[in-house]
């Protein structure tokens, strides 16, 4: 009970002390930065712990007007900051860590990397070594405060840093923790690229109720409600994904025709043959961005 109290002791210390003090920079104002951003500050973050560095300066002009946010044209800018958030495109990310490893640093900040495909020991070495690195898998429904995020943290990174990560990411929506890098492929399959499959099937949907005899109106209305109204009942009940779907599949009806026919057409291989494609590709990036330039 003791020893319980005493992480409970920790824990409401660490979300003090973020709160409080903790800066924070983006390298990259892009899209995922301006949403993390968006986020932090509709969370509690004051707007003057943040900094964005960002070389196009339309970006960094609309970011002050939205967010009233530090900005500079210089990414060396970052390193007096507690956090680093890497928000650069993947191709761009060796050029920046060896850009900030270049430099002297006493403040010896996290650096926390969202750019996907880049594994963290490639970071670490172009950072110059020993650098505590917590690399993010994130998707784009983070655009709207609801993506789900994996993360992983290298052997340097502390338990308080871990927990201003987990922070600074559920800005954007859940977020989980997974023990083995590797393990960050498998989450590319599944959540990084997994948006894209559910477009797929609302795309096929809209275009078959429209063959149907549905004017192409209602059917796009239709279709985003069944999947929106799918996804929260998935969410919040306590049933499983098989479970919900036996309740709604009633024998010798329309739902159990359509069942019928995906099953016939192998529909689970489908699957699994495409999030398997997923993984290796995620896997083949990964050696490919990690080559020396």
């Amino acid at each position: 009970m003791q020893a319980s109290y005493g992480r409970l002791r920790e824990s409401l210390y660490i979300q003090t002390q973020w709160k409080m003090s903790t800066r924070i920079a983006f390298i990259g104002g892009g899209n995922m930065a301006t949403s993390l951003v968006g986020g932090l500050i509709a969370a509690g973050t004051d707007p003057a712990d943040i900094l964005v560095a960002e070389p196009d300066a339309r970006q960094r002009e609309q970011l002050v007007q939205q967010f009233n946010v530090a900005v500079t044209a210089s990414n060396l800018a970052s390193l007096q900051q507690d956090v680093v958030v890497l928000s650069v495109k993947p191709q761009q990310l060796q050029r920046v860590c060896r850009q900030l490893g270049a430099i002297e640093n006493v403040t010896d900040p996290l650096y926390v990397s969202i750019a996907a495909g880049v594994r963290s020991t490639d970071i670490d070495r172009w950072l110059g070594g020993n650098t505590a690195i917590v690399r993010c898998m994130p998707n784009t429904p983070a655009l709207i405060q609801c993506g789900a995020t994996a993360l992983y943290a290298n052997p340097s990174v502390n338990e308080a840093q871990k927990q201003l990560t987990d922070n600074i990411l559920q800005a954007a929506g859940i977020t989980i923790w997974v023990e083995h890098e590797g393990l960050l492929d498998a989450v590319t399959a599944v959540s990084g690229s997994g948006p894209a499959y559910f477009f797929l099937l609302i795309e096929a949907m809209q275009k078959t109720a429209v063959e149907l005899g549905l004017d192409p109106a209602s059917a796009t209305r239709l279709t985003l409600q069944t999947a929106l109204g799918a996804a929260r009942m998935a969410t919040e009940s306590v049933l499983t994904a098989k479970e919900l779907r036996a309740q709604v599949t009633s024998q010798g009806g329309t739902t159990a025709a359509a069942i019928s026919s995906f099953e016939h057409n192998h529909f689970h291989a489908h699957v699994s043959q495409a999030l398997h494609a997923a993984h290796d590709r995620s896997r083949e990036l990964a050696d490919e961005l990690g080559k020396d330039q």
